[in-house]
């Protein structure tokens, strides 16, 4: 597993990947953004040759990466953190604040 910030990158194998899943689509600047800051709009961007972003299609919230090769999770507040090749689901992790609506 990989964490940076609230995004956590969790193994899993290629059969996993839904049928129902889609290339994600990139922000304005050609990014694959996986999670952007609430309050900053810093966001987690996964970047590298060979690599895929893909959306549940029935769910576009569930996020999936595929990496051929090689890939960097980069993050303006966190140390960018290298990734091997494999396929991965995207784990967006939240404050639990007691007593608070969670969405």
């Amino acid at each position: 597993m990989y964490r940076q910030g609230d995004v956590l990158l969790v193994p899993i194998p290629p059969g996993e990947v839904p049928a129902t899943a889609v290339p994600a689509p990139r922000d304005r600047s050609g990014r694959m953004v996986l999670a952007r800051g609430e309050t900053s709009g810093h966001a987690h961007v996964i970047a590298g040759r060979g690599v895929r972003l893909l959306a549940d299609r029935d769910d576009v919230d569930r996020l999936f990466v595929q990496i051929m090769s090689r890939a960097r999770l980069e993050h303006e507040e966190h140390r960018a953190i290298s990734l091997p090749a494999g396929s991965y689901r995207v784990v967006r992790q939240r404050q639990y604040v007691p007593g608070a609506p969670q969405p």
